[in-house]
């Protein structure tokens, strides 16, 4: 972590006015990114009730296009991605042949025939790659699109007022996981009413030549309503607090959509083969019968942080593991999410721990999300 460039990590758009504001960066799948700019507290606390401003850059997009761009994602992914309307977006996942997940996704239908791919910044590669691969004998082109886009995002409750300030595309009728073309304090961009907080809130492709710009302007609009630039660090709280996956923690090769919890999003019902449907039919059945472990929520009676990797315990043994955990700005305490034996997953559970370094810290087991917005 440092506020001087990473030898060899890309750098965003924004990257000198990051520096300006004095944030501290680090390295990123790749990319140097803002962490904090001060308080990460502060700036989640910001998100939650005021508006965040983040950049979102390191991102990986990926356009498929053409005639046959519906049927090659169809194949290509788990989700029936021919069925969504253009204008709006669906949460997906790409997998193996053996249906471990590569990726979590979004994609959005931008019209009939064009369809733009949003993967996670470490995968990015991985996905483009295989998209490349699963295309053949598919009418579409896949386009690595990395450099076309900066990414901005503005997220809570204060968020539509600030971007209503800047457009005058209709925002009221742009619903979640929804995207349109439109104009932002001048800039062209693909306006999405998604995010990764629990916010409401609008994420911002623009091409990285108005970036700053549009940074500038957002925060200009911001001024008033309490709007602060935030890094990653309060980004993965924020998700955390929301019950929301991360690819490396929650989500990986090891492991299927239906043993993430995230089966739905596996849609067996889509016309023709895709890619780890023998498998994932498999894993359907075995996840309705016994699962192994389930995905759950992990609140401590006590102040010390849990962290990816540590053991859960009960009666004496190890019974799962977690997959993230941070003290929650939000709630007061400390949370973690853990994969524990379906035997010790129902919320209010007792008796379950964290092996902290030797110490088995008293834990509550909860329903996921920890923290869900008022509509």
């Amino acid at each position: 972590m440092s506020s001087s460039p990473t030898a060899g990590s890309r750098r965003t758009a924004l990257d000198a006015l990051h520096r300006s504001l004095g944030a501290t960066m680090t390295d990123f799948a790749g990319w140097d990114m803002p962490l904090r700019y001060g308080s990460e507290r502060d700036e989640h606390l910001a998100v939650r009730t005021r508006a965040g401003l983040f950049d979102l850059s390191h991102m990986g997009e990926i356009t498929v296009s053409g005639p046959g761009a519906a049927a090659l994602l169809d194949h290509a992914l788990v989700g029936h991605i021919g069925g969504v309307r253009p204008g709006r977006a669906r949460y997906t996942m790409i997998c193996r042949e053996d249906g471990g997940i590569l990726d979590d996704l979004i994609v959005y239908r931008l019209a009939d025939t064009e369809y733009l791919v949003v993967a996670n910044a470490s995968n990015a590669q991985v996905v483009l790659d295989a998209l490349v691969e699963r295309a053949a004998g598919f009418d579409a082109e896949v386009r690595d699109d990395r450099d076309a886009y900066a990414l901005l995002a503005v997220q809570g409750p204060e968020s539509p007022g600030i971007l209503a300030a800047l457009t005058d595309a209709d925002l009221d009728a742009l619903k979640y996981y929804a995207g349109l073309p439109g104009t932002v304090a001048g800039v062209p961009a693909l306006i999405a009413r998604t995010g990764y907080t629990g916010e409401d809130g609008f994420e911002l492709f623009v091409k990285p030549e108005h970036a700053v710009e549009l940074w500038q302007a957002l925060t200009k609009a911001g001024e008033g309503v309490g709007l602060v630039p935030c890094g990653l660090s309060c980004r993965d709280t924020l998700r955390l607090e929301a019950g929301m996956p991360l690819y490396g923690h929650e989500l990986s090769t090891g492991l299927t959509p239906f043993d993430a919890g995230l089966g739905r999003v596996v849609k067996f019902d889509k016309e023709g083969d895709f890619v780890g449907r023998t498998a994932l039919t498999a894993a359907a059945e075995r996840a309705a019968s016994a699962p192994p472990r389930v995905l759950v929520g992990l609140v401590a009676e006590g102040r010390r942080v849990p962290r990816a990797g540590y053991a859960v315990v009960a009666d004496g043994r190890v019974i799962g593991e977690v997959t993230s955990g941070a003290p929650s700005p939000t709630l007061g305490r400390p949370i973690a999410m853990a994969y524990v034996d379906a035997s010790h997953a129902a919320p209010g559970t007792v008796g379950v721990g964290v092996d902290i370094r030797g110490s088995h810290e008293p834990y509550e087991v909860v329903a996921l999300p920890f923290y869900k917005r008022r509509k």
